[in-house]
């Protein structure tokens, strides 16, 4: 057949099948429908919509990207072991309960997995619980950076030098290099020493657990966590603060216990530690109390790592001859303990500092002061005396000598009235100098002050020491 034709006959045979019966040319094409006579499905905006982090033809894998953000790449598959096996088939059958019997257990089970100090741990969650504004984010910041570098700059032992990776779901992106720089430079870290080993994050819109169609389903953000698990394999993962990880009612237990068990999955699953701060309920934070946290019990009970960061009270001030108006500096980091109050001496102690960032620009010549923190020790003349000690050696300075006369910090300090000797009496360990500076830290912040009074052996007007008993140390 000559081509031309052949082109016609085609043509007519295509135009004619895409008309149905009845139809005519011109006429708008009905809608087809199946052989079962139901109307195609139309596919929804959420099937046509493509995932973040789905990996569209021509993506490549790139080393040298450590954007959170902009990781939308598919990792290569993970490899499994004994600690991290691989997920059941969605086909087969439930498997037994894992039960043993514990005389089986020759051997002896391997240590934990610790990373800092009592800090974090492979496979557990761990949590700060701290009011706002209390240095949290600053101390996770420099702890992350210790864990980095492998040095111990908050002053806890380092295990071993560790990948980390940051989240923040309150800062932007900019914030969150303030604070990095800020660190970096108080400590002397170059961006080399950090290269490969911190990495940070600002996600927004994202969360890790949400309600859909009234019940809860697992959110973007917790796929988004495996895919930069799986490429960059941290060793912790610290995501702050923990209220905007998901979007779940944080005062039903029921929904705290979803979010804490993803979680708790990430941690076993990929063998790392994750850490969640959390901001605490309105009303004053007894340092060590678990209890203080926002939102339901679930999340107290499903960290076995949680810690309270508090500031310093005006009574500790006291006690550590801290000027009243420097007292919210010095932070104090207890373990938590249900409805326990731990002395201080037992707390570790920082202080925040301000530094000075270094970028001004025309319109901001002075550029940004930055806090961070530095570990803080309580001066060593305080350490391990308990309140009832030093109330004890109040009280008798008050009472006086029993022949009237008063005690005194003044002269030489070798007679009779030598205030010092008191103090010493009580804190036998304590040498005439670190008495010396007891007394002169109590007179500095009011819990002892002078008195006129009629010398009964002098016959004079003498200055004696008293107390102001609202300002014992408690």
């Amino acid at each position: 057949m000559d081509p031309l034709e052949k082109f016609k006959t085609d043509f007519v045979q295509l135009r004619g099948e895409a008309y149905q019966p009845g139809e005519k040319p011109g006429e708008k094409p009905r809608p087809r429908r199946k052989a079962s006579g139901t109307a195609p499905v139309k596919p929804t905006a959420a099937q046509n919509m493509r995932e973040f982090g789905d990996a569209l033809p021509g993506d490549e894998l790139d080393d040298a990207d450590t954007d959170f953000a902009r990781t939308n790449i598919n990792p290569p598959a993970p490899s499994h072991s004994e600690i991290n096996p691989p997920p059941p088939s969605p086909d087969a059958p439930p498997a037994d309960l894992d039960i043993r019997d514990a005389g089986d257990d020759i051997g002896k089970p391997p240590p934990r997995r610790w990373l800092m100090a009592n800090q974090f741990c492979r496979r557990f969650l761990s949590g700060l619980v701290a009011p706002g504004s209390t240095g949290k984010s600053a101390l996770r910041m420099l702890q992350c950076l210790a864990l980095a570098t492998g040095k111990p700059l908050t002053g806890q032992h380092i295990f071993r030098r560790c990948r980390v990776l940051m989240l923040s779901f309150e800062d932007d992106i900019e914030e969150l290099q303030r604070r990095i720089l800020a660190a970096m430079l108080e400590y002397g870290i170059t961006h080399d020493q950090v290269k490969g080993w911190l990495f940070y994050g600002c996600p927004k819109g994202v969360k890790l657990a949400e309600m859909k169609n009234g019940s809860r389903q697992i959110g973007t953000l917790e796929k988004q966590l495996r895919r930069w698990i799986e490429k960059r394999r941290p060793d912790l993962v610290v995501l702050d603060p923990y209220v905007k990880v998901h979007a779940l009612e944080e005062n039903d237990n029921n929904a705290m216990d979803f979010v804490c068990d993803l979680l708790a999955t990430l941690a076993i699953e990929y063998d790392i530690a994750i850490d969640a701060p959390h901001h605490t309920r309105k009303g004053q934070l007894t340092p060590g109390d678990a209890d203080s946290g926002r939102g339901g019990s679930a999340v107290r009970d499903a960290g076995r790592l949680i810690y309270t960061l508090s500031t310093m009270s005006q009574d500790e001030a006291k006690a550590f001859g801290i000027k009243p108006e420097d007292h919210a500096a010095y932070i104090r980091l207890d373990k938590a303990k249900v409805n326990l109050a731990p002395p201080a001496r037992a707390a570790e102690w920082f202080k925040l500092v301000g530094v000075h960032l270094d970028n001004g620009n025309d319109e901001y010549p002075n550029g940004d002061e930055v806090q961070t923190v530095k570990p803080w020790k309580p001066p060593r003349i305080w350490e391990g005396l308990a309140s009832a000690t030093l109330n004890a050696a109040l009280t008798e300075i008050d009472n006086g000598i029993p022949n009237g006369q008063r005690y005194t910090d003044k002269g030489g300090g070798k007679g009779p009235r030598a205030a010092w000797r008191i103090v010493q009496k009580h804190c036998p360990d304590r040498t005439e100098g670190q008495c010396r500076e007891i007394i002169r830290t109590w007179i500095q912040n009011g819990v002892l002050y002078y008195e006129e009074y009629d010398d009964p052996i002098d016959r004079k007007k003498r200055s004696g020491l008293r107390l102001d008993t609202s300002k014992r140390p408690t």
